[in-house]
């Protein structure tokens, strides 16, 4: 079964164009994702440890001001924390807040994960239908 040229270069074109740049940027999308879950579970662990060593003495810390550059710091007050809820949206909040906060947020970024992992599991599998059409159109051996 011989098929005209033109045909066979508009799937190589979907196939290279289309569905390859789609997986790249669901790849990228779900790499962000993993990134947003691995911050997330950073500071819920923080929080975790500030919440078991809470005394009167409050936080020391190191700052970075940039380009590695740290200075020492001491925060007194540590019941309240301050977190990005999003679009650059900063609230205070309580320890026990952010932490109730941050769980949410992981279960939902996790649900994220799960359906961009669909997506890109779809999109693998119809480049590889267009690859077995191609090599069908173009008259390959498919064993």
């Amino acid at each position: 079964m011989m098929a005209s040229k033109e045909k066979i270069q508009n799937y190589e074109h979907f196939l290279n164009n289309v569905l390859r740049q789609d997986l790249k940027e669901e790849l990228e999308r779900r790499d962000k994702l993993y990134q947003d879950i691995a911050d997330h579970s950073q500071l819920k662990q923080s929080i975790n440890c500030i919440v078991q060593a809470e005394g009167n003495e409050g936080l020391r810390t190191q700052v970075d001001l940039g380009s590695n550059f740290y200075v020492q710091a001491h925060v007194p007050d540590v019941s309240r924390i301050y977190v990005n809820v999003g679009l650059g949206i900063h609230i205070e909040l309580t320890l026990e807040e952010a932490l109730v906060f941050i769980d949410k947020r992981l279960k939902i970024l996790n649900e994220k994960v799960s359906t961009s992992t669909k997506k890109s599991a779809k999109i693998k599998g119809d480049i590889r239908y267009v690859y077995e059409l191609l090599r069908q159109l173009q008259g390959l051996d498919t064993s």
